[in-house]
């Protein structure tokens, strides 16, 4: 594992950091918490020695998880970073609340790296008048917290007078090959950079969009290169090609991309690829933005739907459909998963263009828009498809228990 340094601090911190946002999940629903703390502890003990959770990840079951992860000796190895949510805070004394509610929850006596999550200019606005800057100030005062930083997704504007208007430590960005010049951007990285905080990067796979399988076109030109790598590596080593990036966080929950993600981080070096890498980069990340349709990472943030949308697999399909035209099983996917025949109804064309998505989207992206989008596209006859498939899974059922009979009574 490779480590690079908190400019302001002299923190040494693992290259690759561990997200707790995306935990694995059992078949019958809910965390899969033995397997979660298994993967955690097993990065932990291969040299991973940042984490990053949220109360707002899992309904806030995040960080009770995380606690259970770091008993037995594994808090001392590694520093945590958590948020406090600005739409939670009401008045200063929320802040020190939902700290204390934080601290006792992790059982631990401080938080190494705390962000106010996901601030835009309206909620800093309103977090510095509520005293957020004096309470920063207190806890780390009191050892409470050790750094303050803030997690963003606005505008490189904004992002910049947020890093002016108070002595932070550290920002959380995202950052990809696909996002060079959306939100924070490489412009927003390197004033960061410049101003001595450490930038943690979140979305580096961009919700996994970026990990593969590829399009035919995006893999002929991955086959071109002279350096053969995954998809998924080189959109690690992308990001970690520029040395303004302190940590890459991956919401790792699968084993094989743990151990990859593991291999790929020793060779985490900045400024290490070639001109003829960064150009084979460069026309990927063409290929992809003229494919892509919708810009969603699959953060979850705009759940649960009030409509009952699952928008996130809603969005995730319709991006497949249109990444790879040549494979049709994306529609039969989304009638399955969204139509209501292998899972509850959660299609797009339930929306009810309520706006509540649009407020909570970390990337900004008019939901309701797209939403109509993907339902003129992926649902077309859906109304006559599903019934007819559900009346065939039916009869299909029948046969089965009839065959068990006669088995039965042979």
């Amino acid at each position: 594992m490779l480590y690079r340094t908190v400019p302001k601090t002299g923190d040494k911190l693992s290259v690759l950091g561990f997200g707790y946002m995306r935990l694995p999940q059992k078949k019958s629903g809910g965390i899969d918490e033995e397997r979660a703390i298994r993967q955690l502890r097993y990065a932990i003990d291969n040299g991973v020695n940042y984490v990053d959770t949220a109360p707002a990840y899992h309904f806030g079951k995040s960080e009770k998880v995380l606690a259970r992860a770091l008993a037995d000796g594994y808090r001392e190895k590694v520093r945590i970073a958590t948020k406090l949510p600005p739409w939670s805070v009401h008045s200063r004394d929320d802040m020190d609340r939902i700290l204390s509610s934080q601290l006792a929850t992790l059982h631990t006596s401080h938080i190494d790296y705390y962000l106010l999550h996901s601030l835009s200019k309206v909620t800093w606005e309103k977090m510095k008048n509520l005293g957020v800057r004096e309470f920063l100030d207190s806890a780390k005062k009191d050892s409470r917290i050790n750094n303050a930083g803030f997690s963003f997704h606005g505008d490189t504007a904004t992002f910049k007078e947020i890093i002016d208007s108070y002595d932070w430590e550290f920002c959380q960005i995202q950052y990809n090959y696909l996002d060079e010049h959306i939100q924070a951007g490489t412009e927003g990285l390197s004033y960061a950079a410049g101003k001595q905080l450490g930038v943690m990067i979140m979305e580096p796979l961009r919700g996994g969009n970026l990990a593969g399988p590829v399009p035919d076109e995006i893999k002929r030109i991955w086959d071109e290169s002279s350096v053969k790598r995954s998809p998924a590596e080189w959109a690690f080593r992308w990001v970690w090609n520029h040395p303004e990036v302190t940590v890459v966080l991956s919401g790792m929950n699968d084993e094989i991309h743990i151990d990859e993600n593991l291999r790929i981080a020793q060779d985490a070096i900045p400024n290490s690829l070639s001109p003829a890498e960064l150009d084979s980069i460069a026309r990927v990340r063409d290929m992809f933005q003229q494919r892509m349709k919708v810009g969603c990472s699959g953060c979850g943030y705009c759940m649960p739907c009030p409509a009952g949308v699952d928008i996130p697999g809603c969005f995730s399909l319709y991006n497949a459909h249109h990444l790879f035209p040549q494979d049709r099983s994306a529609k039969f996917q989304y009638l399955g998963r969204h139509g209501g025949l292998l899972s509850p109804v959660s299609y797009a064309g339930l929306c009810r263009q309520c706006g509540k998505c649009v407020k909570s989207c970390p990337q900004h992206l008019s939901i309701p828009d797209h939403l109509q989008d993907v339902s003129t596209d992926m649902e077309g006859m859906m109304g006559v498809i599903v019934p007819l498939l559900k009346g065939g899974l039916w009869c299909m059922n029948q046969i089965g228990r009839i065959g068990q009979i006669f088995a039965f009574n042979k």
